[in-house]
């Protein structure tokens, strides 16, 4: 076409010296800008948090993984089995069961991390299980789509993004491992990077959060189901988790961080592999929903937290912790609120 007018290469109307030049996709660069402000700020928070974690604890959950085996339960058992029966009883299309399985099988989200500290949680149980479900999500997502989706789908058509689980493993462990190393060596230096990094952990979720309603507002036409799964399903995961690690013996402060580290999905993971894996047709039909089970994750984590400060400033005075195991250290739950400095009830 001849562009004698002067106009843009890219036009696509030309009416004598009047454009029209084709409009950029601005979700799409709003997207990459803020998403790599948002990694940016997670390795922070993860840092700050890591600087909560004392090595010799944090190795002697892996030399001694009874709670890191029950997380493993939980996740890899628990979520994609309640997954399956969720999708099953509310009889949903395929390509939508296939989505929530996805959910179910994904590893903890790091959010389950900083949510773990304000609920004076066990901040090296929480790290260690985070890492090591990310690192068994390798094998493991395979395995549970493979046994749980096959009455839908070809387990083959659904891309496993090895190098996001990868990406992920190492922006975990790096910014985690920098982390304990200045608490063993700065020890209260470490205290004030760890008040900083809660704070700012806070303000993460709650961004994350908005930036994904923003971003895919145009996509919130789903199914009423997929609503109502969405929101069951990590109340669910939030409720066995906390009662398993209970049967199991665990004390009530691991028993919040298997809670949280079950019911807390990575979402962004979940996102990607449908992306990878399903055509814009189906798309349209799913792809709002890790986003739907992000905001009711967060809801009720908000719910529990909000629960458990308004227990501990009633009865925080009288709350220790029953006796356990040599394994499981007895821990008061004054105790803990030294440790993580967290929300401490009146008069302390």
């Amino acid at each position: 076409m001849n562009n004698s007018t002067g106009c843009s290469a890219n036009a696509t109307v030309c009416n004598g010296t009047s454009c029209v030049v084709t409009k950029k996709n601005f979700n799409e660069i709003l997207s990459v800008v803020l998403s790599t402000v948002l990694t940016i700020l997670l390795a922070m928070v993860m840092f700050s948090m890591g600087c909560n974690v004392e090595i010799k604890k944090f190795l002697g959950h892996i030399k001694r993984p009874w709670g890191i085996c029950i997380g493993f339960l939980c996740q890899f058992g628990i979520m994609p089995l309640t997954g399956f029966i969720l999708s099953v009883a509310f009889d949903i299309l395929p390509v939508q069961a296939v989505v929530v399985l996805i959910m179910g099988c994904c590893p903890g989200g790091t959010a389950s991390n900083i949510l773990a500290y304000w609920v004076d949680g066990d901040m090296d149980l929480s790290i260690s299980m985070t890492t090591c479900s990310t690192l068994l999500a390798l094998g493991m997502m395979p395995l549970c789509l493979f046994i749980y989706t096959k009455m839908w789908v070809d387990s083959g058509t659904i891309i496993i993004p090895f190098d996001s689980i990868g990406t992920s493993l190492v922006a975990l462990v790096i910014p985690i491992s920098v982390g304990m190393f200045v608490n063993h060596k700065w020890p209260q230096k470490a205290k004030i990077i760890l008040k900083i990094g809660s704070i700012m952990g806070a303000i993460l979720i709650v961004l994350i959060a908005v930036v994904g309603g923003i971003l895919y507002q145009s996509a919130w036409i789903i199914t009423p189901e997929l609503w109502i799964i969405g929101t069951l399903f990590p109340l669910a995961g939030y409720s066995l988790g906390f009662l398993l690690a209970r049967i199991s013996g665990q004390p009530w402060h691991r028993c919040r961080t298997v809670a949280l580290e079950t019911g807390m999905q990575n979402t962004q993971l979940c996102s990607t592999i449908v992306q990878l894996s399903f055509t814009q047709e189906e798309l349209n039909l799913v792809f709002t929903f890790p986003l739907i089970y992000s905001i009711f994750q967060l809801a009720f984590a908000a719910i529990f937290l909000g629960m458990y400060v308004a227990y501990n400033k009633c009865y925080g005075k009288n709350n220790v912790e029953l006796p356990e195991s040599k394994d499981n250290e007895t821990v008061s739950e004054s105790s803990l609120h030294k440790v993580n400095e967290g929300f401490q009830p009146d008069g302390r």
